[in-house]
């Protein structure tokens, strides 16, 4: 599986414990995200991920700032992304489950990183459950 990862600086450490994590597991993953704690412009970070996904490069994006919130808006600005800011695995579970996300944003100051782990193994690990929930996934993009 191929994995796009962008971060901003509040996010290094996550960033780089879920790499080690994913590439552990045999994931290929492509980081797009700051390695430095110096202070950088999320979006810089995050369009990237989200033109993977887009573009069908990855199979999924994880994203992580501070609030996870101007990652998740900068991803959810690409047709075809489906980000979900999630802060725990029940969460995370019906991302997947009823919205079929493609990327999952997560806020590095409100989780601790085993949980971030846990996170992104379900993340990548459940199911879209289609039937309604297809439809209602039909309805999100806009025309313009």
């Amino acid at each position: 599986m191929n994995i796009s990862i962008g971060n901003d600086h509040a996010g290094v450490a996550y960033k780089f414990a879920v790499i080690k994590h994913l590439e552990s597991k045999g994931y290929t993953v492509k980081n797009y995200g700051t390695d430095t704690e110096d202070s950088v412009d999320y979006p810089d970070f995050i369009h990237p991920v989200a033109n993977d996904v887009e573009d069908k490069k990855v199979d999924f994006g994880i994203i992580i700032c501070g609030s996870g919130n101007g990652a998740n808006m900068t991803a959810n600005k690409h047709q075809g992304v489906r980000s979900a800011l999630c802060w725990n695995k029940e969460i995370v579970t019906l991302a997947r489950q009823h919205n079929n996300a493609n990327i999952l944003s997560i806020p590095a100051r409100f989780t601790a990183q085993q949980q971030v782990i846990e996170m992104v193994d379900i993340f990548l690990e459940t199911a879209f459950e289609g039937g309604r929930h297809q439809n209602r996934i039909d309805k999100i993009p806009v025309s313009c």
